[in-house]
C-alpha cells in the first residue's frame, strides 16, 4: 500500500470504519489535504492511474457512501472559516469544518445556522451532501442555507456554482452524495445569533397526533420520539426569542442529569440489558417512555438544537409526504408489536419546508421525517424492512445517510430531477471518478 499525499499533512489511517460500525473501508491511499489546489492534485494524480476517489466526512452516515478502497480524501486538515459578513450573514467555510467547530466560529461572530439537526459531529460538506436536515414546517434542510460551493471537478477543474454561476452545477451539488466532485468551500447564508426557548416533555401520544398539526404549526421548531411499545411521546418545542433576550439555561448540574446521566448513560444501561435479556425490553421501552421529566430553559440556538448522543444505534429514516405521517404512524404502532424481535430505541419524528434541490428528499413537496432505531448488537433487519414496505406506500424518500436498500431504478420514481441529475453527473465526471458501490447503487452506471 502506498500513500498519497497531495502537498497535504500524512495520515496513516488508511482503515476506515462508521460511528456505528456499520461500514468500513481500507482505502489503498489516502491524502489529508490542507488547500483546493492540494484537493484538485490529489483528483488529478487519482485520475492518471484510473483510481476512483471518495471524501471522508467525520463517519456519521451509517451507509457506505464515504468508502473507498482506492483513493480517500480526508479532510480533517481543511478547516475553518475563510471570509465573513455579518452584515449579510454570507459566511465561507472550509468543507472539513465539522458544525461543532461552525457553530462555535459562527457564535464568535454574531452569527448562527438558520436550523440544524440535532447532531454537530459532521462535516459541513458531508452534512450537505447527504442531505441533513432539522426540523420545522417553514425550514429547509441544511442545504437550503447554501448560497454556493467551490468543488474539485474529476479534471482538476476548481469551479464555483451558485444559483447565477453554473445553476444546473448547483441544483445538483448542494445534495451530491459526493458523485460530482470534491467540494473545497461551503458559502453558507446565516442569521444573526438568537436564543431558543426549549420545552420538553412526555406526553400522551394519541393527543400528539390528534393536534400534529397544529403543533407543527405553531412552534418554529416541533419535533417527537416515540418508543414503539408504550403510549407516550417525548416532544420537544423550540421557539425564537427577541433579539437581545438574554439565555437561562439549566444549570451545569440539571443539565448533566437530564442528558448525560438519563438520555446517556440510563438509557445506554437499560439497552445493554434489552440486548442480554430480550424479553425485558418492552417493559423497559414502556417506562423509560415516562421517566424523562419535563424541562423548560433557554439557551443560544446552536446549544438547544444539538444534543450529545453517546448510545450507539443503527438509523434509517425516510422523508414522507406531510400529509402521510398519520397513516404511517398509525400502520408502525399496529406492525411492529408484531415482530419477533424487540426494538430499544425510539421512533423520531421531524418536518421540514419543501425545496427545489434535486436530491434532497424534501425536493417538491412539504415533507416529515420518520426516522427509526435499533441499539448496536440487536436484530434489526426484520424491522427495517417492515419500516421500508409502509413507506414505500406513500413514496418515501430514504435519507442518503441512513440505512436503506433501494436503489436507482425505484429512486428514479421518487424524484422528478433524478435524470437530471444524472446528466450533470455524466458531464462533470464522464468516466465515474467520485464513484462507490454506494454510488453505483443509487445513482446507477455513468
Amino acid at each position: 500500500m502506498t500513500e498519497s499525499i497531495a502537498q497535504g499533512i500524512p495520515s496513516p489511517n488508511l482503515q476506515w470504519t462508521n460511528w456505528a460500525s456499520t461500514a468500513s473501508a481500507t482505502a489503498r491511499e489516502i491524502a489529508r489535504p490542507t488547500s483546493a489546489d492540494a484537493i484538485a492534485q490529489t483528483v488529478v494524480r487519482a485520475g492518471q492511474r484510473n483510481l476512483k476517489v471518495r471524501a471522508r466526512g467525520s463517519g456519521h452516515s451509517f451507509t457506505d457512501i464515504a468508502a473507498t478502497s482506492e483513493v480517500a480524501i480526508d479532510l480533517g486538515a481543511w478547516h475553518g472559516i475563510v471570509d465573513a459578513d455579518p452584515s449579510s450573514g454570507r459566511v465561507t467555510v472550509r468543507s472539513g469544518t465539522t458544525l461543532r467547530q461552525l457553530n462555535s466560529e459562527l457564535d464568535a461572530l454574531g452569527l448562527a445556522m438558520a436550523n440544524l439537526g440535532d447532531i454537530d459531529a459532521q462535516t459541513i460538506s458531508g452534512a450537505i451532501s447527504t442531505g441533513t436536515h432539522g426540523t420545522g414546517v417553514k425550514l429547509g434542510g441544511l442545504a437550503t442555507q447554501v448560497e454556493a460551493l467551490e468543488l474539485a471537478l474529476a479534471d482538476g477543474e476548481i469551479v464555483r456554482c451558485s444559483r447565477e454561476e453554473r445553476p444546473e452545477l448547483f441544483n445538483a451539488a448542494r445534495v451530491g452524495l459526493g458523485a460530482l466532485g470534491v467540494i473545497s468551500t461551503v458559502t453558507l447564508r446565516c442569521v444573526p445569533s438568537f436564543v431558543l426557548a426549549a420545552e420538553e416533555r412526555p406526553e400522551p401520544l394519541g393527543d400528539v397526533l390528534e393536534k400534529l398539526d397544529e403543533l407543527v404549526r405553531d412552534n418554529d421548531h416541533f419535533e417527537f420520539y416515540w418508543f414503539p411499545y408504550g403510549d407516550h411521546a417525548l416532544t420537544k418545542r423550540n421557539n425564537r426569542l427577541p433579539a437581545g433576550t438574554a439565555p437561562s439555561p439549566l444549570s451545569p448540574l440539571r443539565h448533566y442529569f437530564e442528558y448525560d446521566v438519563m438520555e446517556n448513560k440510563v438509557l445506554g444501561a437499560l439497552c445493554r440489558l434489552g440486548r442480554a435479556v430480550p424479553s425485558l425490553v418492552r417493559p423497559l421501552n414502556r417506562i423509560f417512555s415516562t421517566a424523562l421529566s419535563a424541562r423548560k430553559y433557554s439557551d443560544h440556538s446552536h446549544r438547544v438544537f444539538v444534543t450529545s448522543r453517546h448510545v450507539r444505534f443503527v438509523e434509517s429514516e425516510y422523508a414522507i409526504p406531510r400529509e402521510a405521517l398519520a397513516d404511517v404512524l398509525g400502520e408502525l404502532r399496529i406492525e411492529v408489536p408484531k415482530l419477533a424481535l424487540s426494538v430499544l430505541l425510539p421512533v423520531e419524528v421531524r418536518v421540514a419546508a419543501a425545496d427545489d434541490i434535486w436530491l434532497s428528499t424534501a425536493q417538491g413537496r412539504d415533507s416529515a421525517y420518520v426516522a427509526i432505531h435499533q441499539f448496536v448488537g440487536m436484530p434489526y433487519r426484520e424491522y427495517f424492512d417492515l419500516f421500508e414496505s409502509i413507506v414505500a406506500n406513500v413514496g418515501g424518500r430514504p435519507h442518503w445517510g441512513k440505512m436503506h436498500t433501494l436503489g436507482a431504478s425505484t429512486l428514479r420514481s421518487r424524484y422528478p430531477r433524478f435524470d437530471d441529475f444524472r446528466r450533470v453527473r455524466a458531464h462533470v465526471d464522464p468516466s465515474g471518478r467520485f464513484t462507490n458501490a454506494y454510488i453505483d447503487r443509487v445513482l446507477g452506471p455513468i
